[in-house]
C-alpha cells in the first residue's frame, strides 16, 4: 500500500445537515441528487454538507494528503457516526471549504481553513472515482461549483439621506424582506447587492419579523446597522438544499473591521511585548497584548496594547489557557506569527454572533 501522510483535523464526534435537490423528488428526501451529468461520462457531481459541532466537538474525520493519490482526502470517519450515517464518504476529495476553492492550495492552509471556521463549516467534496475521472480528463474541477455561495456581511452607516436602502415585503407575510438600494448610498458603499434579501439584522434572525418590527429596529439601531444579506442565487442555493445560512459562512470582506496578521522576528532585546489574561468584553477570558515595546518587534510589526490573540502559526487559541498559550508562542525559538484583533472589532463580532 501506498505510505500515507496524515496532517491535521481529527476528530470523533460532529453534526452533518445534508441535502441535495431533485426537483422531482422534493426538499424532504435526504438522498436528493444534484444536476445529471449531461456529458456521457457518468461522473457524479460535488455533494455540500454544513457541519455543525458545539465547543466540545471536533467535526470528526481527518483530511489526509496520501502519496500517489490527488487532492485532499476525507479519511477516517468515525464507524457508525453521523459523518457515516449522512454520506460524507472515505476517499471523498474537498473542494470548498466557506465557498472557497481549495483543491488547488497547500494542504495545512486547507486544514487551518477548516480549523479556523469555528463551530460550523460549509464543505463541498467529490467522490474519489469521480474525481479521479475529472481530473484525467483536464476539466477544470472549479467548474464544477456555484461561483458564490456566500451571503455578505455588511455594515452601513447611515447619513442625511438614511441608511440607503428600502425593504419591501409580500403583504401579510413575515420574514421576507427583500432590498431596494439606493445607488452611491450608505448601503451600496457598504457593499449590499440591490435586490439582496435580508436575513439578519444585527445578528438577529429577521425570520419571525413583520414589516412594522422590523422598521422598529431599523430605527432602534441608530445611526450604525450590520446586515447579513444574500443575493437571490445565494439564497436560492440554501434553501433548495435545506441548509440555514448564517453569518458564519457569510464573506466579511467588506465590514469595517479587520483581524491582523503579525509576524514577529526575535531580537536581541526579545519581542517586546507581555501577554496577559483577562475577561473579554463579549464573555469568558482571552489573551491579550500589553506594554508594546517602543522600536522592538512587536511594535514594528503593528502590534497594539489591547489586540486580543486569536491565533498563533496559524493555530487558533479558543479554549487554550495562559500557559498554553505562551508555550504556543515559544515553540519557535526566533520567530511567531499572530492572529490579533482590536477591541473594537471584537465587540463588533460578538455582537453578530461571530
Amino acid at each position: 500500500a501506498a505510505m500515507k501522510q496524515t496532517k491535521g483535523l481529527e476528530g470523533d464526534k460532529m453534526s452533518i445537515i445534508k441535502f441535495e435537490f431533485n426537483p422531482k423528488v422534493g426538499i424532504d428526501n435526504p438522498a436528493l441528487t444534484l444536476t445529471e451529468d449531461t456529458d456521457g461520462e457518468g461522473m457524479g457531481e460535488p455533494r455540500f454538507y454544513l457541519l455543525t459541532k458545539d465547543n466540545t466537538e471536533t467535526f470528526g474525520f481527518c483530511l489526509h494528503e496520501e502519496l500517489g493519490c490527488q487532492g485532499h482526502v476525507i479519511r477516517q470517519i468515525e464507524l457508525g457516526g453521523v459523518a457515516q450515517r449522512r454520506g460524507l464518504q472515505d476517499g471523498d476529495r474537498l473542494l470548498q471549504v466557506n465557498g472557497h476553492f481549495v483543491d488547488h492550495m497547500d494542504h495545512l492552509r486547507v486544514v487551518q481553513k477548516i480549523k479556523a471556521s469555528g463551530n460550523q463549516v460549509l464543505l463541498a467534496v467529490l467522490d474519489g472515482d469521480s474525481y479521479e475521472a475529472a481530473k484525467s480528463l483536464g476539466r477544470d474541477l472549479s467548474q464544477m461549483l456555484p461561483d458564490d455561495i456566500r451571503p455578505r456581511l455588511c455594515h452601513v452607516t447611515r447619513d442625511k439621506s438614511g441608511f440607503g436602502f428600502s425593504v419591501s415585503c409580500p403583504e401579510g407575510t413575515k420574514g421576507t424582506f427583500q432590498l431596494s438600494v439606493l445607488q452611491d448610498g450608505p448601503a451600496d458603499r457598504a457593499g449590499v447587492p440591490p435586490g439582496s434579501w435580508l436575513l439578519e439584522l444585527n445578528g438577529d434572525s429577521v425570520k419571525s419579523y413583520s414589516h412594522t418590527q422590523l422598521t422598529k429596529k431599523l430605527k432602534q439601531s441608530g445611526n450604525k446597522v450590520t446586515l447579513l444579506v444574500a443575493s437571490s442565487a445565494v439564497e436560492e442555493f440554501y434553501r433548495l438544499r435545506g441548509l440555514r445560512v448564517t453569518a458564519a459562512l457569510a464573506d466579511t470582506s467588506r465590514l469595517p473591521f479587520k483581524v491582523r496578521e503579525l509576524h514577529l522576528v526575535k531580537g536581541p532585546a526579545g519581542y517586546g511585548f507581555l501577554l496577559k489574561e483577562d475577561d473579554c468584553s463579549s464573555g469568558g477570558v482571552g489573551q491579550f497584548l500589553w506594554e508594546v515595546d517602543a522600536g522592538l518587534p512587536a511594535e514594528q510589526a503593528g502590534m497594539k496594547e489591547g489586540d486580543r490573540v486569536l491565533a498563533v502559526n496559524g493555530e487558533s487559541i479558543e479554549g487554550l489557557d495562559h500557559e498554553q498559550t505562551v508555550h504556543r508562542i515559544r515553540a519557535r525559538e526566533d520567530q511567531v506569527t499572530l492572529l490579533v484583533i482590536d477591541p473594537a472589532g471584537d465587540e463588533f463580532y460578538h455582537s453578530v454572533g461571530l
